[in-house]
């Protein structure tokens, strides 16, 4: 029901929802029938509509109750999507853009032109994904296989700084799948297994999932999958040399219900991927392990008490081993070396994280309270090491800790609605060349006005904020050393003055919600936004020139060796606008939807120099429209979307993509999934894979088929 491969429009939680909603409680478990994380209501007729609450709501809403920019991917627009990567699984979400590279396995979240170092909050089951290594390309990696993942929740701008430090551009949470989502009601146990073929790249994908309920307290679920893809081809029919990998991820997680007012998730989610770069001349391979323990438990009358305690542990270990004898210079003398064959570079992260937040629900006069207050820390380990001390000088050890404690209140009267929130911040970054620190307040205001009660329009909200954001920064940021060991020689060099990035964006919306507009079984949701983001202190690489007395850079001759410096600074502000569209009509025949995303960042140098910002996606437009048949076994429908190059790209070109999908539930327990993906074969790159040095093209047409098969009892 969703905008399909708008996976975008994800952000209602369809089928249409009910304007006015009840819920359990924050910690009690769903009623029989019931996806934990849905609001369940009746319209008149007596039809069931669902609306799936926000993950990463602090406060139980739904996204069209959200006053920000918010959006959801649901299990059925995952299905639709047949997604095999991150950014299959986020096609069309607008302001989100996902970097790849050549390599599909491991993924840079972009929203609203800012990505890497942590900019985007990218969370699994609570836990914070900060694999970061430096390098041409991507500089952090995500690792999570769809197949896994239930729902996608997004929050875009600072608003989002709630869910830990330096989220300035937004956060994405990934929700794994739950036994209670998974089995019926009245069983016990259940299980399915998928078999799935992409004919660009010859890719083939096998899943089990198994789910079993002890009793009503406790419940467990496991999922496998294998992936083995080839490489695909773009819309020319050239291969694509790199884009092959093969994945093996899994995930098990229980839910215990030790009363009926607190619930316990315990997870882990595992990866273990491999894929080959620089014209296979490295082989790399990644195991990742992710452990969470979430607890939550509310009164009965969900007044003082909704607490929530979160735990994480996620270790990534990156290992790349030479394939060949590989001549290139030294990092530390700048003299030519040879890496022989076998070799191995070492990339280890360990991230260990806590998050504990309460809400208070209370009334004085006509005006309800919502006040949440709570605070988080997480630490990075990062231990890297190489064959000739390179890439541990790139990407350097050391420990990076992030904490921070905040207070948000909600006031609610009859047609108002303002929310409050101040957070603090403090960093700490900690290796062998000594220690740096830094903290700040970051305030949020939003006032949110429903006025109106005329027919159509009593669905209507307008929203204006102002927040603030703050993000330190990274040990590879501060602490890059070495010589540039390809083509050329240089120094990298450490800046441990670097001051953190401020983000300070208004944002001005409007939420709609409508059921019954034709029929008693329809309705609209509809999202939009204007945002204005200007970041000071923006912090990217620069190039020193050694003839400057003045810019600190060491002319040292040898051999490759040119006359400049690479590092990393404070040289700018970032000033980013753009308007956001998502909307979704629901109806018993079907569903149509329409994202769009228009986006424009450029940066301000300290000289009053501006220059466009390279991280700015393609603007979009994306429609969709899916039809039912025989009593909703049948669903098919199509995709358009239109991509628009960002201005300074001058690689970069327009294209539009047209895809195709099917679904037939033949029985009830067997299932059937088609799609088709750039139907007209179109040769195109992603802007954030475009350069003037190198282009990365997507792949041409890919037809994909799909069967799964279940059994319960």
């Amino acid at each position: 029901m969703l905008l399909a491969g708008v996976a975008a429009l994800a952000v209602f939680g369809m089928p249409a929802q009910a304007q006015e909603t009840t819920q359990p409680a924050a910690g009690a478990p769903p009623a029989e029938g019931q996806a934990q994380g849905e609001t369940l209501a009746q319209d008149s007729a007596g039809t069931t509509l669902l609306d799936r609450v926000l993950v990463v709501s602090r406060t139980g809403e739904t996204s069209i109750e959200s006053l920000a920019s918010t959006s959801q991917v649901d299990q059925e627009q995952i299905d639709r999507r047949m997604a095999a990567t991150p950014q299959d699984l986020l096609f069309g979400v607008p302001g989100v853009a996902l970097q790849t590279d050549a390599n599909r396995t491991a993924s840079s979240v972009n929203i609203r032109g800012l990505q890497d170092f942590g900019r985007v909050a990218v969370i699994v089951d609570g836990a914070r994904q900060n694999f970061q290594r430096s390098g041409h390309g991507t500089q952090s990696m995500v690792w999570i296989d769809p197949e896994l993942v239930k729902q996608v929740d997004v929050i875009r701008g600072p608003v989002a700084n709630t869910y830990g430090s330096g989220a300035i551009g937004g956060v994405v949470f990934f929700e794994t799948k739950d036994a209670i989502d998974f089995l019926r009601p009245g069983e016990t146990w259940g299980a399915s297994v998928t078999g799935r073929y992409d004919t660009n790249g010859q890719g083939w994908t096998t899943s089990a999932t198994g789910a079993y309920k002890f009793n009503d307290a406790a419940d467990v679920l496991g999922n496998i999958v294998y992936r083995d893809f080839g490489n695909y081809k773009d819309g020319d029919g050239d291969e694509v040399e790199g884009s092959a990998f093969d994945v093996l991820s899994g995930m098990l997680k229980s839910t215990i219900r030790p009363s009926e007012n607190s619930e316990l998730k315990l997870g882990w989610v595992g990866a273990d991927d491999s894929w080959t770069e620089g014209s296979n001349a490295y082989d790399l391979g990644v195991k990742q392990n992710t452990f969470t323990a979430r607890y939550n438990i509310t009164d009965e009358d969900k007044s003082w008490l909704d607490l929530h305690v979160n735990l994480a542990y996620n270790q990534a270990d990156l290992d790349q081993t030479y394939l060949r004898d590989v001549r290139r210079f030294s990092s530390i003398t700048g003299l030519p070396i040879t890496v022989p064959a076998g070799s191995q570079t070492t990339y280890d992260l360990d991230t260990t994280g806590i998050d504990i937040w309460n809400t208070s629900r209370f009334d004085t006069g006509t005006v309800s309270h919502e006040l949440t207050y709570g605070g988080d820390w997480v630490t990075d380990n990062v231990d890297t090491a190489s064959p000739e001390g390179g890439s541990d000088l790139f990407t350097p050890s050391g420990d990076r800790r992030v904490s921070g404690a905040y207070i948000q209140e909600k006031l609610t009267w009859d047609w108002l609605e303002v929310i409050g929130a101040l957070r603090y911040d403090s960093y700490e970054l900690d290796n062998d060349e000594g220690d740096v620190s830094g903290d700040r307040l970051s305030p949020r205001i939003t006032v949110g006005v429903s006025p109106f009660e005329q027919i159509g329009l009593e669905g209507l909200q307008i929203y204006g904020t102002y927040a603030e954001g703050y993000r330190s920064p990274s040990l590879s940021e501060t602490l890059i050393s070495g010589l540039h060991p390809n083509g050329v020689v240089f120094p990298f060099l450490p800046n441990p003055d670097l001051r953190p990035e401020t983000a300070k964006t208004w944002e001005f919306g409007l939420n709609y919600s409508q059921d019954g507009i034709f029929a008693a079984d329809d309705g609209l949701r509809l999202k939009a936004a204007y945002f204005n983001n200007d970041v000071d202190d923006y912090i990217g690489g620069t190039t020193l020139s050694a003839f400057d007395p003045t810019s600190g850079c060491p002319f040292i001759p040898g051999p490759g060796v040119i006359p400049i410096c690479f590092q990393y600074q404070n040289y700018a502000n970032a000033e980013i606008k753009g308007f956001e569209l998502e909307g979704v009509y629901e109806a018993g025949w079907g569903f149509v939807g329409l994202s769009a995303s228009i986006i424009d960042g450029h940066t301000v140098s300290y000289e009053g120099v501006t220059e466009d910002l390279l991280t700015i996606p393609s603007s979009q437009v994306t429609a969709q429209v899916g039809f039912r048949f025989l009593e909703d076994k049948l669903t098919i429908g199509g995709e358009v979307q239109y991509n628009g190059a960002p201005e300074g790209n001058d690689t970069a070109e327009d294209y539009t993509l047209v895809n195709a999908f099917a679904s037939y539930q033949a029985t009830e327990d067997f299932k059937v999934d088609f799609r088709a993906d750039n139907i007209f074969d179109v040769k195109y790159a992603n802007p954030l894979n475009s350069s003037a040095t190198t282009t990365i093209y997507e792949p041409g047409v890919t037809l994909k088929l799909a069967a799964t098969m279940r059994f319960g009892g």
